[in-house]
C-alpha cells in the first residue's frame, strides 16, 4: 500500500459528505475513493442516497461500475458495484439514476403531504411507512378509519399537490428544533443525541419535519396520487397504500 493510499484509508473513517442533503437535484458528480471492502467502495462525498427512513437506495453509474446497492454505515456510506472496482485513492466520475430518483422524490413529498393532510384534518400522526418509486404505504393512528375516508383523503391530498406549496430545506440547531412545535410528532427527541443539527423539511403551511430524504421544490411537481387500498394493521393501527401518477 503505498503512503497515499494509507492516508486515504486513514480518512475512510471520517463522515461521507452527503451531497444529497443540500441539493436533492444533484444527479452528477466526482469524489474520491477512500476506502474498500469486498464489492463495496466508500467516498469522501456521495450524492447517492442510501436506504434508510423508509426512502430505498439510489443506483446509477460509478466509474465503470453499475451502483446496485448503498448503505449507511456508522458515518460513512458504503457504494455497492457490479463491475470493476475502482482503486483507492482514485478519484470517480458517479451519475445517479435520475428517473428513479426523481420518482422517489416524488413518493417521498406525496408522502410528506398526506401525513399533512391527516394531521390537520384527522389530528393522527403517522406510525410507519416505506416507498418504492412511485408507489408507497403510510399508516397512522386511526381506530376505525372514518367514512368515505379513501376519498376523501384522496381529494384532499390532491388539492395540496395542485396548490404548487413550495418545499424549504433548512438546518436547525438540536436544540432549537426540539422547542419547535410543530416538529414535536415527528419525534426529534428520538434521534441520537450525537446528532447536533437537524435537517427539516418544510411543506410551507401544511407539514414540517425532520427528515434526511430527497423531495422535489414544490407539491405541483408531484403530479397527482391515487389510494389504490386503506387497510386495517390492528387496533389503532391503519394502512393507506398509494400510487403517484404525472398531473
Amino acid at each position: 500500500m503505498t503512503t497515499a493510499e494509507m492516508v486515504v484509508r486513514h480518512n475512510a473513517c471520517m463522515e461521507t459528505d452527503l451531497m444529497y442533503l443540500r441539493d436533492a437535484y444533484l444527479a452528477a458528480f466526482d469524489a474520491q475513493v477512500v476506502d474498500a471492502r469486498d464489492d463495496a467502495v466508500a467516498l469522501d462525498r456521495t450524492a447517492f442516497y442510501p436506504t434508510g427512513g423508509g426512502q430505498p437506495h439510489d443506483r446509477g453509474r460509478l466509474g465503470e461500475a453499475d451502483v446496485v446497492d448503498v448503505r449507511k454505515d456508522g458515518d460513512t456510506v458504503w457504494h455497492t458495484l457490479d463491475g470493476r472496482l475502482p482503486e483507492v485513492g482514485a478519484t470517480v466520475h458517479g451519475e445517479v439514476d435520475w428517473e428513479r430518483r426523481h420518482a422517489l422524490m416524488r413518493t417521498h413529498t406525496a408522502l410528506h403531504v398526506l401525513c399533512g393532510v391527516i394531521w390537520h384534518r384527522w389530528g393522527k400522526a403517522v406510525t410507519g411507512g416505506n416507498m418504492e418509486p412511485l408507489e408507497a404505504r403510510m399508516d397512522f393512528e386511526f381506530d376505525p378509519l372514518p367514512e368515505n375516508f379513501g376519498h376523501d383523503v384522496e381529494r384532499l391530498v390532491n388539492e395540496e399537490l395542485a396548490a404548487a406549496r413550495p418545499i424549504v430545506v433548512s438546518f436547525l440547531p438540536r436544540g432549537v428544533a426540539i422547542e419547535d412545535e410543530d416538529l414535536i410528532r415527528t419525534r426529534v427527541n428520538l434521534i441520537p443525541e450525537s446528532v447536533t443539527e437537524i435537517r427539516v423539511v418544510d411543506i410551507v403551511g401544511l407539514d414540517k419535519q425532520a427528515d434526511g430524504g430527497t423531495h422535489v421544490r414544490d407539491t405541483s411537481e408531484v403530479g397527482r396520487i391515487e389510494v389504490v387500498k386503506t387497510e386495517s394493521k390492528g387496533k389503532g393501527n391503519k394502512r393507506v397504500r398509494l400510487r403517484v401518477h404525472d398531473a
